[in-house]
């Protein structure tokens, strides 16, 4: 399981253990939060093609689809 501080998503690079549309590294590009800090949505980005795509965040602590840094 990843560690992940909603604090410190913006510009965090991820890899995609199975690749999606072909594509293994991303980096978030936008975080966007609610008044109370609560992280409300997230915008990944692949590194190569700049596709950009919203995902759910919590999604990323799961290490069986991601995995922290460019590997």
């Amino acid at each position: 399981m990843n560690i992940i501080s909603p604090k410190k998503l913006q510009n965090s690079k991820w890899t995609a253990v199975v690749p999606l549309n072909k594509e293994k590294h991303f980096i978030i590009t936008e975080v966007e939060y609610d008044e109370d800090g609560v992280v409300i949505s997230c915008l990944l980005e692949a590194i190569i093609s700049k596709r950009s795509t919203h995902i759910h965040w919590p999604s990323l602590k799961d290490t069986e689809q991601w995995l922290q840094g460019w590997k």
